[in-house]
């Protein structure tokens, strides 16, 4: 295929320390419905001075899933020896104690789009992140990353942006005596 590789171990490192958040989305992951976030990427060509791509899009995040402590164990038995087994049962026993939540992301394609402009991203994302912001959504964010890694970079995103609601869908689901 035309323009895909693999990436290296070292790539990926690359992609995951170099992606910043310049703009979080003002809200968090819902609880009880799926989120939609509109993203733009803006990362710089490597072998082109001056030369920015953006990829703007959107994320779903299907609402967050409670995993009870024996699907849990269920899952974590399949192909695993002995001290599996114990750690499965030991979650069983002490199942009021174990919150765990899944997350699930779909990139949308529909609206996905890419374009070049000539200028660096030190100057390109301030002006982009004005621009996003002026159109009041909160649930837009802004990133800055790496070219050959960029899904790496959005995908980092999206595992923070669900580390920080995870909290919250916490408390939610407890509040609504889920857990």
């Amino acid at each position: 295929m035309y323009g895909l590789r693999m990436l290296s171990e070292d790539d990926f490192s690359y992609a995951l320390e170099n992606t910043k958040v310049i703009r979080n989305p003002e809200k968090r992951i819902d609880t009880f419905s799926s989120s939609f976030i509109n993203y733009t990427l803006i990362t710089e060509d490597m072998d082109q001075v001056r030369l920015s791509k953006v990829r703007e899009g959107s994320i779903q995040a299907e609402k967050p899933e409670i995993i009870s402590p024996d699907h849990f164990s269920k899952l974590l038995l399949d192909g695993f020896g002995e001290k599996a087994n114990q750690f499965a049962e030991s979650i069983s026993r002490f199942g009021n104690q174990w919150a765990l939540l899944k997350y699930g992301f779909k990139v949308s394609k529909s609206d996905f789009r890419v374009y070049e402009v000539n200028e660096p991203i030190d100057l390109l994302a301030p002006r982009l992140l004005d621009e996003i912001e002026a159109r009041n959504d909160p649930m837009s964010a802004v990133l800055t990353g790496v070219d050959d890694g960029w899904e790496v970079c959005l995908l980092k995103f999206m595992l923070d942006l669900s580390a920080a609601s995870g909290g919250q869908n916490l408390r939610d689901f407890r509040d609504q005596g889920l857990i």
